[in-house]
């Protein structure tokens, strides 16, 4: 099939499409993260064994990714899109009936596995829409992300504040997002395999070239995971907050986030991958150390805001870097992505085993210093000028990912 060439209206359209699908994702996992203590407290978990449940999220995520591109492969973008933005929504409402650790395991292991595949598909989407319009649209795009999950945080403020049941609470959320992700599913672009390509292979090992791109990300999707996950209850048990000042740091580490995405785009052009990244990382090593020093909530608050805006662009700028970094950009980006779900899978798990052991400041201990590594090796991030390209779609079964 030769190259499909697209109005520009229509690709316009599927941006904004595809910014409210990414929107929608982030409202999930907002939902979610405020009302972690609550899901703790319902199955009786201690923070070693939380984190243990956490952890398999990433790892349903990491085993599910692979299915994206073959489900998309066989009935078309738009289509693959619906139906997994669909499944992840729903998926919110399971942790929330899970009453010990096994059902909070399994539970976790299928909302990752749903997120995984759903995150696969939307950001090949964005990838592509990016291509067609022939400018950096990714940033921004995690930024609709990460303004989705401030305002499902700030419901699941509220719902917390309030005293409410998170089974409640999160049905309402599944069935809203549903509805909303599908409708928008509807002006995304429809990007269809040709008929005599091969479907995208199950696995494929990560270039050399992605490993230290990758490196990278690993550390600012572990300082992500960390702050996501356990910031509410780092203020609850550590500085005994109330769970509504607790559930409104999470809020606060989401919002400096994406304000950061929604303007990245501008400072990468302004001053570089490069230095925008060693910038980050400085913001994000601060960040840690008042959350470590903290003896106050609102000094840790203000530290988990730090740390959310030095990783903000973080991984945009991974994937970018990825796709100039060889000559098959598609394995490198899978590579990456493989990377920093990998971080995803360790960062709760690991938080918590050293919280077991020792204290959730010594774990911030941990997450303060791999967000050193932000400043080490942004290096790898200089892979040149974003190439100008057609506004047209080659065949390929995976969209060309080269911004």
């Amino acid at each position: 099939m030769g190259d499909v060439v697209y109005d520009l209206r229509e690709v316009r359209r599927s941006r904004y499409a595809v910014a409210a699908v990414f929107a929608v994702h982030g409202a999930v996992t907002g939902s979610f993260a405020t009302r972690v203590p609550w899901v703790q407290d319902h199955a009786s978990l201690s923070a070693g064994q939380l984190g243990f449940a956490l952890a398999f999220t990433a790892f349903g995520a990491s085993c599910s990714m692979p299915l994206a591109g073959r489900i998309s492969h066989r009935f078309g973008s738009r289509t693959a899109l619906r139906g997994l933005i669909a499944l992840w929504t729903l998926s919110l409402v399971l942790p929330s009936l899970a009453p010990n650790m096994l059902t909070l395991c399994l539970a976790m292991f299928t909302y990752g596995a749903s997120a995984g595949m759903a995150d696969v598909a939307m950001n090949a989407l964005g990838v592509e829409v990016e291509r067609l319009l022939d400018r950096s649209i990714m940033s921004s795009l995690h930024g609709m992300w990460s303004a989705g999950a401030l305002i499902g945080s700030a419901a699941g403020t509220l719902a917390a504040h309030l005293g409410s049941d998170a089974r409640l609470h999160f049905a309402l959320a599944a069935a809203t997002l549903t509805l909303l992700g599908v409708l928008a599913c509807r002006w995304v672009l429809d990007v269809q395999a040709a008929e005599d390509e091969e479907p995208p292979p199950r696995f494929a090992l990560p270039p050399k070239s992605a490993l230290l791109i990758g490196t990278v990300g690993f550390c600012a999707v572990f300082a992500e995971g960390a702050s996501l996950d356990w910031s509410a209850v780092y203020l609850r048990d550590q500085l005994d907050t109330s769970a509504g000042l607790a559930a409104a740091c999470t809020t606060g580490f989401m919002l400096t986030m994406a304000v950061a995405r929604l303007v990245g785009d501008v400072v990468v052009d302004r001053f570089g991958a490069v230095r925008t990244v060693r910038a980050g990382g400085a913001l994000a090593v601060l960040g840690g150390l008042l959350i470590v020093v903290a003896g106050h909530p609102a000094v840790a608050m203000g530290g988990f805001a730090l740390l959310g805006l030095g990783i903000a662009v973080v991984v945009p700028l991974c994937f970018a870097a990825a796709g100039r970094s060889g000559p098959n950009p598609s394995q490198a980006i899978a590579g990456v992505a493989t990377i920093t779900y990998t971080s995803g899978l360790i960062a709760p798990g690991l938080i918590g085993g050293v919280a077991q052991a020792t204290s959730l400041v010594v774990s911030f201990v941990l997450v303060t210093v791999l967000a050193c590594g932000l400043a080490a090796f942004a290096g790898v991030l200089r892979t040149g000028d974003r190439s100008r390209q057609e506004v047209s779609r080659p065949s390929a079964a995976v969209p060309d990912p080269r911004p």
